[in-house]
């Protein structure tokens, strides 16, 4: 990384079992971040159309149906969602706690980024990855940073 045209020093390598828990974590993040899309977008669209369908996922999230019926099929497994014939997908109770959280997460991350400057464009875009990788400790840090910079 460099800074100013500057090289900025590497700092050493920290104990092995340190280091890895941050990739573990960034692994877990990549794992749930499918799910969290999924759910949070099936409570998007229940709550803008009262109906979630296999059809309007795949378009929304690009991919092909064949792609939404696994993950749905997954979903479904975990007890994030149910499905009716011919009626769509719906959130279980613990579905719809995965996309408040995840919705929360996506809402501080891009307000956040807003605050900087970034256009409302590119905090949503960009936020949509974010929000999947960050720690509690970091989002209530960027709260306080919002509600100081107020």
């Amino acid at each position: 990384m460099v800074l100013k045209n500057r090289p900025v020093p590497r700092e050493p390598l920290l104990d092995a079992e340190i280091h890895s828990e941050g990739f573990r974590q960034q692994r877990e993040a990549r794992r749930s971040a499918l799910v969290e899309d999924y759910v949070e977008l099936i409570a998007d669209l229940i709550e803008d159309g009262n109906e979630a369908r296999q059809v309007d996922i795949a378009a929304r999230l690009g991919v092909a149906q064949p792609t939404v019926a696994k993950m749905l099929t997954r979903l479904c497994a975990d007890g994030l969602v149910s499905r009716k014939p011919y009626r769509g997908v719906f959130l279980t109770d613990a579905g719809r706690k995965v996309a408040e959280e995840s919705r929360i997460r996506h809402q501080t991350v891009e307000a956040f980024l807003r605050s900087l400057g970034v256009s409302a464009e590119t905090a949503r875009i960009d936020a949509e990855g974010i929000e999947h990788h960050v720690s509690a400790e970091t989002l209530e840090a960027f709260r306080k940073a919002m509600t100081a910079a107020r």
